[in-house]
């Protein structure tokens, strides 16, 4: 995923915010990396699926504003293209675009880049928990050290449109918010065909519709603000989606595939519903409405 150098990205609200040490180190082993990984697009403690027991950052814990300061020298496409914070808020900006075409009345989330640690009306922040959607304050938490410490600790390729996919994924989680989606559906569980999964999947959906139109998203001078994404870009993001499917923590982690403690859907289901968004927009999103054999 790149940024149209000349493209004005100077009117995005991102906050950045923080302060404290960042934690993370110490994990060793395959297994370590994948659910870091999943943390990564999902902001979910899976330790559930490990047998232990599952939090979730999305449950309100008390504590934490917004502010902030504004994210500098972030005006420019090319700012965006240099600096992975310049580039998560350009992404914001995009993004509200998108979804303020597609929403009566959208409004858009706050995003807050962490520096290190912050505390948050859903639990601490940090690149240890990874990106989260906190929806009491309607905000993406989200620090870019966390892709530096996947790549130095554990050789992980995080890319710029695995970025971008990690954002998108949490303003699903938004849309579902606002649109009354997430009160609709509420938590029932775990399982292959819980709400909980059939979420998760839908915003993996709206981050893969996302991506397909982001191009054609544009600044007041009519510059896009991004590139079409590459062939091979789109495969890492289908590879990223597999890679952070509950069977495939769980294989990787060295325990029992087990279908009914399943919070987020199987590597098969992330792919299918990523390139479900890809092909046919928001509105092919419902995951709701599909039965448990074809989800």
């Amino acid at each position: 995923m790149t940024f149209n150098d000349n493209a004005n990205v100077g009117g995005n609200s991102a906050r950045r915010r923080g302060a404290g040490i960042a934690v993370g180190g110490g994990i060793t082993g395959l297994g370590a990396l994948a659910v870091l990984l999943l943390s990564l697009f999902t902001g979910q403690d899976v330790t559930g699926l490990l047998g232990g027991a599952l939090s979730a950052p999305g449950q309100a814990v008390g504590g934490g504003t917004t502010d902030g300061a504004a994210v500098q020298n972030c005006q420019t496409g090319a700012d965006a293209n240099r600096d992975s914070s310049c580039r998560l808020a350009a992404t914001s900006l995009v993004l509200d675009q998108y979804w303020g075409q597609r929403i009566d009345g959208y409004r858009g989330p706050q995003l807050v880049i962490v520096d290190r640690s912050t505390p948050t009306q859903c639990g601490t922040a940090s690149n240890a928990t990874g990106p989260f959607y906190c929806p009491p304050d309607e905000t993406v938490y989200i620090d870019p050290t966390f892709f530096d410490l996947l790549h130095a600790q554990f050789g992980a390729t995080a890319g710029s449109l695995a970025q971008l996919y990690v954002i998108a994924h949490e303003y699903g989680h938004h849309v579902q918010q606002i649109t009354g989606i997430t009160q609709d559906h509420p938590a029932n569980g775990t399982g292959p065909t819980s709400n909980g999964v059939r979420t998760e999947l839908q915003a993996d959906c709206f981050a893969g519709a996302f991506i397909a139109d982001m191009a054609t998203q544009k600044d007041q001078k009519g510059v896009p603000y991004l590139q079409p994404p590459t062939n091979a870009q789109i495969a890492d993001a289908i590879n990223a989606a597999q890679a952070v499917g509950d069977d495939h923590i769980q294989k990787e982690s060295g325990v029992p595939v087990n279908s009914e403690t399943w919070t987020h859907g199987s590597s098969a289901q992330r792919e299918h519903w990523f390139e479900t968004g890809m092909q046919g927009g928001p509105g092919a999103c419902d995951t709701f409405s599909v039965s448990g054999r074809s989800l």
